[in-house]
């Protein structure tokens, strides 16, 4: 586990610092790919995600801090990786949180030999290009199963 300390917030990957009803709040209410996703569901994905990443107000390791973000990336750690409930609070957006998150997550040392990186977004190809990701090649070659 990491911690990682810039400008009076930290992004940890200690799974214990999470604050599920903060996480779960934001993802069921704002977060366009979520909403309504129950709590057990939310809690489940994380219980179950190979490298979590919360965002706080303060340090994390000192306690009495406020979660303002979460990314979590399901991973083997070798061939794939997903980024996944990526989210900084709207009161702590512009302060540079989202950039600082996305260079944590893809300088991680776990994540630097993973052959294919992928995320969905609706509304932020400008973040995630500036870190390497872009449209994918060959789409026809992708498929899914989805469950609403």
């Amino acid at each position: 586990m990491n911690t990682w300390i810039k400008n009076g917030f930290s992004i940890s990957t200690n799974k214990d610092y999470l604050d599920i009803d903060a996480i779960h709040k934001f993802l069921s209410e704002e977060a366009y790919w979520a909403l309504g996703r129950p709590k057990e569901t939310i809690k489940k994905s994380i219980d179950n995600t190979t490298l979590c990443f919360g965002v706080y107000k303060g340090d994390v390791s000192k306690g009495d801090v406020e979660q303002v973000g979460f990314a979590r990336v399901v991973s083997d750690l070798t061939i794939f990786a997903y980024l996944a409930d990526v989210f900084i609070v709207p009161e702590y957006r512009k302060l540079g949180l989202s950039k600082w998150l996305m260079e944590v997550i893809t300088n991680h040392p776990d994540l630097q030999n993973v052959r294919r990186f992928m995320l969905v977004t609706n509304d932020a190809h400008t973040l995630y290009s500036q870190f390497g990701f872009k449209a994918i090649d060959h789409p026809e070659r992708f498929m899914e199963k989805f469950r609403g």
